[in-house]
Protein backbone atom coordinates (compact mmCIF):
# COMPACT_ATOMS: atom_id res chain seq x y z
CA UNK A 1 0.00 0.00 0.00
CA UNK A 2 2.41 2.57 0.72
CA UNK A 3 4.58 1.75 -2.22
CA UNK A 4 1.36 2.80 -4.23
CA UNK A 5 1.47 5.92 -2.28
CA UNK A 6 5.04 6.56 -3.05
CA UNK A 7 4.62 5.98 -6.82
CA UNK A 8 1.56 8.42 -6.70
CA UNK A 9 3.87 11.10 -5.17
CA UNK A 10 6.41 10.72 -7.58
CA UNK A 11 4.13 10.67 -10.15
CA UNK A 12 3.09 14.07 -8.98
CA UNK A 13 6.63 15.18 -7.93
CA UNK A 14 7.28 14.44 -11.88
CA UNK A 15 4.30 16.13 -13.13
CA UNK A 16 5.52 19.65 -11.08
CA UNK A 17 8.56 19.32 -11.55
CA UNK A 18 7.53 18.89 -15.63
CA UNK A 19 4.95 22.04 -15.86
CA UNK A 20 8.17 23.84 -13.54
CA UNK A 21 10.57 23.04 -16.53
CA UNK A 22 7.93 24.07 -19.44
CA UNK A 23 7.01 27.30 -17.96
CA UNK A 24 10.77 28.29 -17.55
CA UNK A 25 11.40 27.50 -21.03
CA UNK A 26 8.37 29.27 -22.12
CA UNK A 27 9.25 32.06 -20.41
CA UNK A 28 12.57 31.48 -21.98
CA UNK A 29 11.44 31.19 -25.32
CA UNK A 30 8.91 34.38 -25.28
CA UNK A 31 11.95 36.62 -24.09
CA UNK A 32 14.28 35.43 -27.14
CA UNK A 33 11.40 36.18 -29.46
CA UNK A 34 10.59 39.61 -27.75
CA UNK A 35 14.17 40.47 -27.80
CA UNK A 36 14.35 39.54 -31.28
CA UNK A 37 11.59 41.55 -32.40
CA UNK A 38 13.27 44.97 -30.59
CA UNK A 39 15.94 44.34 -32.43
CA UNK A 40 14.40 44.13 -35.48
CA UNK A 41 12.18 47.72 -34.81
CA UNK A 42 15.77 49.32 -33.90
CA UNK A 43 16.94 48.40 -36.71
CA UNK A 44 14.11 49.51 -38.93
CA UNK A 45 13.70 52.72 -37.31
CA UNK A 46 17.14 53.58 -38.37
CA UNK A 47 16.67 52.33 -42.05
CA UNK A 48 13.81 54.70 -42.19
CA UNK A 49 15.64 57.48 -40.83
CA UNK A 50 18.58 56.74 -42.67
CA UNK A 51 16.46 56.93 -46.01
CA UNK A 52 14.37 60.34 -45.00
CA UNK A 53 17.99 61.91 -44.46
CA UNK A 54 18.94 60.85 -48.36
CA UNK A 55 15.64 60.93 -49.54
CA UNK A 56 15.66 64.98 -48.25
CA UNK A 57 18.99 65.11 -49.73
CA UNK A 58 18.22 64.25 -53.57
CA UNK A 59 17.33 66.80 -55.80
CA UNK A 60 15.88 65.58 -58.51
CA UNK A 61 12.99 63.61 -59.08
CA UNK A 62 14.63 60.39 -60.60
CA UNK A 63 16.97 60.09 -57.68
CA UNK A 64 14.30 60.10 -55.14
CA UNK A 65 12.46 57.44 -57.12
CA UNK A 66 15.04 55.34 -57.08
CA UNK A 67 16.30 56.11 -53.51
CA UNK A 68 12.33 54.49 -53.09
CA UNK A 69 12.59 51.62 -54.65
CA UNK A 70 16.05 50.53 -52.87
CA UNK A 71 14.40 51.68 -49.50
CA UNK A 72 11.38 49.06 -50.48
CA UNK A 73 13.26 46.64 -52.11
CA UNK A 74 15.77 46.02 -48.72
CA UNK A 75 12.59 46.75 -46.27
CA UNK A 76 10.98 44.30 -48.04
CA UNK A 77 14.05 41.36 -48.25
CA UNK A 78 14.51 42.95 -44.41
CA UNK A 79 10.90 42.07 -43.74
CA UNK A 80 11.32 38.06 -45.12
CA UNK A 81 14.24 37.42 -43.43
CA UNK A 82 12.79 38.69 -40.42
CA UNK A 83 9.45 36.93 -40.33
CA UNK A 84 11.59 33.31 -41.28
CA UNK A 85 13.44 34.04 -37.96
CA UNK A 86 10.99 34.68 -35.98
CA UNK A 87 9.32 31.44 -37.55
CA UNK A 88 11.93 29.53 -36.54
CA UNK A 89 12.04 31.40 -33.10
CA UNK A 90 8.46 30.20 -32.50
CA UNK A 91 9.08 26.68 -33.80
CA UNK A 92 11.76 26.03 -31.31
CA UNK A 93 10.26 27.57 -28.21
CA UNK A 94 7.57 25.12 -29.43
CA UNK A 95 9.26 22.47 -29.05
CA UNK A 96 11.18 23.50 -25.82
CA UNK A 97 8.46 24.42 -23.41
CA UNK A 98 6.59 21.01 -24.49
CA UNK A 99 9.13 19.12 -23.94
CA UNK A 100 9.45 17.74 -20.28
CA UNK A 101 5.29 17.64 -20.92
CA UNK A 102 5.90 15.45 -23.46
CA UNK A 103 8.37 13.28 -21.39
CA UNK A 104 5.68 12.83 -18.80
CA UNK A 105 2.72 12.04 -21.28
CA UNK A 106 5.04 9.31 -22.98
CA UNK A 107 5.69 8.13 -19.14
CA UNK A 108 1.56 8.05 -18.31
CA UNK A 109 1.28 6.44 -22.06
CA UNK A 110 3.67 3.55 -21.35
CA UNK A 111 2.21 2.31 -17.85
Amino acid sequence: MSDKIEQIQNFGKEQIEAVQTATSEFAKGLQAIAAEASEYSKKTIENSSAFVAKLSAAKQIDEALKLQAEFAKTSYEDFIAQSTKIGELYTNFAKQAFKPVEAVIAKVQGK
